[in-house]
């Protein structure tokens, strides 16, 4: 999935969290996180932390790449 947007790369989350049978309760005590903080950044708001969207992406098990352009 190409992620160039906040809505992207939220519903990616989602849908990878849900992939793996997770509510977003339990993510947020296995990650410290609140819940609020993960239905903000899967719904694409523009001011979630980029650090703790990093570590909730390699914690769901999902890589991130920054490709050049051709």
């Amino acid at each position: 999935m190409k992620i160039n947007t906040t809505i992207n790369f939220g519903s990616a989350i989602k849908q990878r969290r849900k992939k793996l049978g997770y509510t977003q309760k339990y993510i947020s005590e296995v990650s410290g996180m609140s819940t609020s903080f993960i239905s903000d950044l899967e719904n694409g708001k523009t001011t979630t932390e980029l650090g703790k969207a990093l570590y909730l992406a390699n914690l769901l098990g999902l890589d991130i790449e920054l490709n050049e352009r051709g």
